[in-house]
């Protein structure tokens, strides 16, 4: 039997625990932890954290953002990824090398993961690039909605096929505005038929599939006037009309981006009552309590769903796989690779 989980995701100052750590995470609110780069050094060194993590409190759900390109946070002795954007290049001249590539990414990222002791990565974006938008940019797969879909649903068997649960981002697309949504809030004004026929594309195909999704702190105006993770229209549509039955994860309710909501108490109630399941609050350690206050009593079964249930593999042994070998081979020489000059 699933045992629910407080809705608060926290992170941490550092590469150990501290002592007012282990007392916060005692916390019935707080259900689980998201690493940065800051706490990390190298993959035994997480290993170490997340083992001193689940002493204090072992359902925790622990989390990373370990995409590959600039979005890796555990890079000493693991492999280094490629952005997302190289596998979609692969596709577009050989689809079955690219297929093959994104899945094995999936695969490796998922293994090296559950090695170091974590739940999950939140992976894959499925953001549609456009060229609009400096934050996604090269963390996509393609320009092409369909590639994206295509590509991500491999990478999503790839980490299934590890055990590792998958959490698309960011719904219901973020490729198409300039603006970064972690120092502002992006307003994007295509029509709903336009973003329907695009960008949602990816998440429409992949529902049944995801595990996890991570709305956007973005408005789009021509279907509501709030940011799609405060929004009930939105997170009702991923709900209703795309049948998506997983853990819903807000978007850092400290970026800019989610500040239209109010103060922190006043975000964690409008993200829950649309329908976030759990909340991340990070980088702001006053507005993290402020939400856990708020909190209070409030649990959920899914997120808890996404804890990673097999025997975790080994750091060391990980080499000893041929098809991690393969992989790592494969991916490490794609990360390598010089960027295509703009056509």
């Amino acid at each position: 039997m699933t045992q629910p989980l407080g809705p608060v995701m926290l992170d941490l100052e550092g590469p150990k625990l501290t002592a007012a750590e282990k007392r916060l995470l005692l916390e019935p609110t707080v259900g689980g932890v998201i690493l940065f780069a800051r706490n990390v050094e190298n993959g035994y060194q997480v290993r170490q954290l997340c083992s001193d993590i689940r002493r204090v409190r072992a359902d925790l759900l622990l989390a990373v953002d370990q995409e590959g390109g600039r979005v890796q946070r555990i890079k000493e002795g693991l492999t280094r990824l490629p952005a997302m954007a190289r596998i979609g290049e692969c596709y577009r001249t050989t689809p079955e090398e690219g297929l093959a590539l994104a899945k094995d990414a999936g695969w490796l990222l998922g293994m090296e993961m559950a090695a170091c002791g974590l739940d999950l990565s939140f992976a894959p974006v499925l953001d549609v690039e456009s060229g609009l938008s400096s934050v996604i940019g090269d963390r996509s797969f393609s320009s092409d909605p369909l590639h994206v879909a295509q590509l991500g649903s491999a990478f999503i068997q790839g980490l299934h096929d590890a055990g590792m649960a998958a959490v698309g981002k960011h719904f219901p697309g973020h490729g198409g505005v300039a603006a970064d949504s972690h120092v502002a809030l992006p307003v994007d004004d295509r029509p709903l038929d336009v973003i329907k026929q695009h960008d949602l594309v990816p998440f429409t195909q992949l529902a049944s599939q995801l595990d996890g999704v991570m709305p956007a702190h973005v408005i789009y105006s021509a279907f509501d006037t709030r940011p799609a993770g405060f929004s009930p229209t939105w997170l009702g549509m991923l709900r209703e009309s795309l049948g998506f039955k997983g853990c819903v994860f807000s978007d850092d309710l400290s970026m800019a981006g989610a500040h239209e909501a109010g103060e922190p108490k006043a975000r964690a109630q409008a993200a829950l009552a649309a329908g976030c399941d759990m909340l991340l609050v990070c980088n702001d350690r006053p507005a993290a309590l402020e939400v856990m206050q708020a909190c209070q009593g409030i649990n959920t079964k899914r997120p808890a769903k996404l804890r990673y249930s097999r025997a975790r593999p080994d750091l060391d042994a990980l080499s000893a796989l041929g098809r991690w070998r393969r992989a790592h081979a494969k991916l490490e020489a794609l990360a390598d690779q010089p960027k295509p000059s703009a056509e």
